[in-house]
């Protein structure tokens, strides 16, 4: 069976969009190739900065025969209709088969595809992918029409099989086919022709070019590794970079440069972030002091005095960049450590947040406000989660922020420090933030509880005021990440707060006293909940049973119970007594609707006929008063376990008693026993929500 290779050509393809290319290449052409009627065994595709490479293994020589057969209108059908039919199948009457149905004469078409070469689909399938290729960006240059990411300069397209290799014939404006392709820029350049797969890559390798990303990064990241131990040293991981390197070059060198001494006291973030940001170098730290002394770059190509040259230009460029960071840290500190970091929280007066939620400094104000109420909760210093608020986001008028915003929150720390500001105050700086992701730390110093806390409610109240939600997937303020981040937040500091309230007294301060919109809120919070406690393995009718409860604005507490819940669902007695619990609700439900009043008023245990009943009537007594201690106690899964323990006595009372009695007394004093059952089942959560 053939094997087909193809090399598309190019200028430079941007490293970030190199692996997003490679699989939509090979998913356009596979599937192309597939809806044709050309299966195939494998496929495999490659990238590197010139060129995207697609290899199929065990494709068809041709297209198989295939037969469909479509149904027409019936002989004395009007001659419209039929006139209609055979422009569809293209086909004339003659050709059409007469059959006889229930219903009459039916007009029957049959539509034969013959078999093509596959060279003549692949053809058809690879311009078409060509044309229509989904970069982000694309150019177009010269004269033609068509465009690509970078100018594409030429198109190796072979089937090679045990008779020997052949291109497949095709031109895209002006760009024939071939056989050929070239190596390394600037160490092979010359064209070389192949006759498959294999050839191509060993004869790429040997022309300096490895053509595949994941072995480029690979040997990017042991060499590095290896250089930085031969000096004592240790890279600084990033595999982000890692990915973005391996994508620059096709002959990776690894190289090692020192730092001039002059920038070694700056910040080891600071370092790390201009050296990644504007020269893609990987960062190498002493292990001994922890502080980043040396940087790794990656050059294209191998030269006769070893890198030298290269590492030259390279400090000297990096030199110019440490010396601006230097400058704007050294700026910053002045301020910092003179007029304090509350002339850059006023500086924010001017800096718009939303226009219709105003400056950063009424939003700074507004999480101020907020902290103090929470600081009264968490059980923070006041003063401090205040200060904390106010001068948190200061940094953001920095010079160092200007310049790279991702540092922003951790500069807050450092100017922080250099302020002279409690300890607590400047952590707060840098985690108020946090959590950024569903595996980003979560914050557990209380003033940085505090204040991160506030600056998502602030966000959240702040845009539901302003009707400003997420919708389908446009989520442009990052409002689901700020609702997961303060569930994080109460959850795994186990805090206690009613939510609900909160919303209310932060939506006043935005203007807002609708309580419609804070329950609007909730609903959206508790929504972000199902997700985070779903991916626990939490099931969602377990979420849904407890949701309802008179504490479900304690997210703490709630999700303490719904994780009791789950656990006695789990258990054999548990699941047994949901069914016994929803047989008994179902059994009231009806008598109730047929009778006309609530069976709510106790039983009696003088009109007790069967030891079955006297054995539940126990069995409440004893467990009843135990749950709703448990429950007072918020001890919901001791509760839980009481409520399990029902399980045998409301199984032998299905078993042995049939409710609905001749005697009304005897019945009416049944289902009055039945109410306790739903009663226990539903202060313990809302059984009736559990499936199954």
């Amino acid at each position: 069976m053939p094997e087909l290779l193809i090399e598309l050509f190019s200028e430079e393809i941007p490293a970030r969009m190199q692996r997003r290319a490679a699989d939509d290449f090979k998913k356009l052409m596979t599937d192309g190739l597939v809806e044709a009627g050309l299966t195939y065994e494998g496929a495999a595709v490659f990238s590197t900065p010139r060129r995207l490479a697609l290899t199929v293994q065990g494709l068809l020589a041709e297209s198989p025969k295939t037969s469909e057969e479509r149904k027409g209108p019936r002989v004395d059908a009007p001659e419209k209709a039929i006139e209609g039919f055979l422009r569809g199948v293209g086909l004339t009457k003659d050709q059409l088969e007469i059959r006889d149905e229930k219903k009459g004469q039916v007009y029957f078409a049959t539509l034969v595809k013959e078999g093509r070469p596959a060279a003549e689909i692949v053809a058809e399938v690879l311009e078409k992918t060509i044309r229509n290729f989904p970069w982000p960006k694309s150019m177009r240059w010269g004269a033609g029409t068509l465009r690509w990411v970078r100018p594409l300069q030429s198109i190796l397209c072979l089937m090679s099989d045990d008779a020997g290799a052949t291109v497949v014939p095709m031109d895209v404006d002006g760009i024939t086919a071939g056989q050929t392709t070239e190596g390394h820029r600037f160490m092979a350049p010359d064209r070389f022709s192949v006759t498959g797969f294999e050839d191509y890559a060993a004869k790429l390798r040997r022309a300096s070019v490895v053509l595949d990303p994941q072995e480029r990064a690979d040997r990017i990241w042991q060499d590095a590794q290896n250089i930085a131990f031969a000096s004592g040293m240790e890279v600084v991981e990033d595999q982000g970079l890692l990915a973005e390197v391996a994508g620059l070059v096709e002959f990776p060198v690894v190289l090692m440069g020192e730092i001039n001494a002059e920038f070694l006291d700056l910040p080891s973030e600071v370092l790390q972030t201009s050296m990644k940001e504007h020269q893609k170098f990987f960062s190498v730290k002493n292990p001994k002091t922890g502080k980043i002394e040396r940087f790794i770059t990656v050059a294209n190509r191998e030269t006769k005095d070893h890198g030298a040259t290269i590492l030259a230009g390279n400090q000297k460029v990096l030199s110019a960049r440490l010396a601006d960071a230097k400058f704007f840290w050294e700026n910053d500190l002045r301020v910092a450590q003179g007029a304090g970091l509350a002339k850059w929280t006023d500086n924010l007066e001017n800096v718009t947040f939303h226009n219709k939620l105003g400056s950063q400094k009424a939003r700074i104000n507004r999480i101020a406000d907020l902290s103090v109420d929470l600081a009264h909760m968490v059980g923070a210093d006041v003063e401090q989660s205040r200060e904390a608020a106010l001068v948190a986001k200061a940094d953001l008028s920095s010079e160092m922020v200007y310049e790279f915003p991702e540092l922003q929150g951790l500069m807050g720390r450092y100017y922080a420090q250099a302020a002279g500001l409690a300890p607590e105050v400047a952590n707060a700086c840098e985690a108020h933030y946090s959590p950024l992701g569903p595996s980003d730390d979560v914050p557990t110093e209380p003033v940085s509880v505090v204040v991160a806390l506030a600056d998502k409610l602030d966000a959240l109240t702040g845009f539901w005021a302003i009707d400003e939600k997420p919708t389908g997937s446009k989520d442009p303020f990052a409002l689901r990440r700020a609702a997961l981040g303060a569930i994080r937040l109460i959850l795994q500091n186990e805090l206690r707060v009613n939510i609900l309230s909160l919303f209310r007294t932060h939506l006043a301060r935005h203007g807002c006293a609708d309580d419609a919109v804070a329950q609007n809120l909730l609903s959206f919070v508790f929504d972000r909940l199902k997700v985070f406690l779903r991916d626990d393995g939490i099931r969602h009718d377990v979420i849904d049973a407890c949701l309802d409860m008179p504490h479900r604005d304690d997210l703490t507490l709630l999700v303490k119970q719904v994780r009791a819940l789950q656990h006695v669902l789990s258990t054999q007695d548990g699941e047994d007594l949901v069914q016994g619990f929803k047989r008994a609700n179902n059994i009231l439900a009806q008598a109730e609707e047929k009778d006309g009043v609530e069976y709510s008023y106790g039983a009696d245990r003088k009109f007790i006929e069967d030891p079955a009943e006297t054995q539940l009537f126990d069995a409440l007594d004893a467990q009843e008063p135990l749950i709703s201690a448990a429950l007072e106690g918020e001890n919901f899964t001791q509760a839980m376990d009481h409520l399990a323990q029902l399980r045998g006595a409301v199984d032998a009372f299905f078993e042995a008693v049939q409710v609905n009695s001749d005697n009304d007394i005897i019945r009416r004093n049944r289902l009055n026993i039945l109410s306790r059952i739903r009663h226990i089942g539903t202060i313990t959560a809302d059984l009736t929500k559990i499936e199954g």
